[in-house]
């Protein structure tokens, strides 16, 4: 494990890095609203050091993610490309075309199914395989409320296709549940699960060919900093692959990871990850220039 360095902000460490890989939702914004200091500090490292890929476990195509950045008023400046969980997984469907698949998650999520040729069915009696990008209503629903459901999946020995692997992500002052959070409890129920976001390679590799194109030249991984709040998805990803990493800790591990005030405890980021098995170079509280 690596020893953690607290930061002031990315300029103190900016200038060893070509690229970064940087978190969505969290990190430059909570659902509700964009962080305008974190949007700024990627437009620096932008344009004034290299690439900025934005690396996201949405389940939507990038194409779709980029009307909801808009929206919360994230600069186009701020990236130079997205790759999503949505992008990573659609190798998936395409594998197990025609289906059908019970496809669990919101209407806003459909986009990751045009042009894979899988047929969508309503029931899972009826599927060949399970995809879920988020329960139906994330507002309301808890995984719990799928079990019934997933035996009868599990009974038939369905593969679930998790388009997010996120658990949970803070929509302005509320957690809410992800697709991540349904198939875990998939798999405590036996079931067999597939996923291709963070923290697995496939979304990576697409990352790192965003990368190059977006540089015009191969970057050396030794020169990718990784930027997330996530210790299972950001901060694992980045360990597996072999990239720096910053952990943002005003995100999903705030209560774990700041003080009263607001500012960051080495102490309490360093015990946090011990505890998760994983290690971060750097920590800020908040992404700041």
């Amino acid at each position: 494990m690596s020893t953690l360095r607290p930061i002031a902000g990315l300029s103190d460490v900016a200038d060893s890095y070509d690229a970064v890989l940087c978190d969505v939702w969290g990190v430059i914004h909570n659902g509700r609203e964009s962080f305008p200091e974190a949007c700024e500090a990627l437009v620096r490292f932008n344009r004034e050091r290299g690439p900025v890929i934005l690396i996201t476990n949405a389940a939507r195509p990038a194409e779709a993610v980029k009307p909801q950045l808009r929206e919360l008023k994230t600069p186009d400046a701020a990236w130079s490309g997205i790759v999503t969980s949505g992008d990573a997984t659609r190798a998936q469907l395409v594998a197990r075309a025609p289906g059908p698949a019970w496809a669990i998650g919101p209407a806003r999520d459909h986009p990751l199914y045009a042009g894979t040729g899988v047929e969508l069915c309503e029931r899972p009696e009826q599927a060949a395989f399970v995809c879920c990008t988020g329960p139906f209503d994330d507002e309301t629903e808890a995984p719990e409320d799928y079990r019934g459901r997933f035996e009868v999946c599990v009974a038939k020995g369905l593969t679930f296709v998790c388009a997010n692997p996120d658990l949970v992500v803070r929509r302005g002052d509320k957690m809410i549940y992800c697709a991540g959070a349904l198939a875990q409890l998939y798999a405590e129920m036996g079931g067999a699960v597939v996923m291709a976001g963070k923290p697995y390679p496939p979304i990576y590799e697409l990352a790192y060919q965003a990368v190059d194109r977006a540089a015009g030249r191969k970057v050396d991984p030794a020169r990718i900093l990784a930027i997330g709040d996530g210790l299972g998805t950001d901060v694992k990803g980045a360990n597996s692959e072999g990239l720096d990493c910053l952990f943002v800790a005003a995100g999903i591990f705030s209560e774990q990871s700041l003080g009263a005030d607001g500012t960051l405890q080495a102490a309490k980021v360093e015990a946090l990850l011990a505890r998760e098995g994983v290690s971060a170079r750097y920590a800020l509280s908040e992404l700041i220039w």
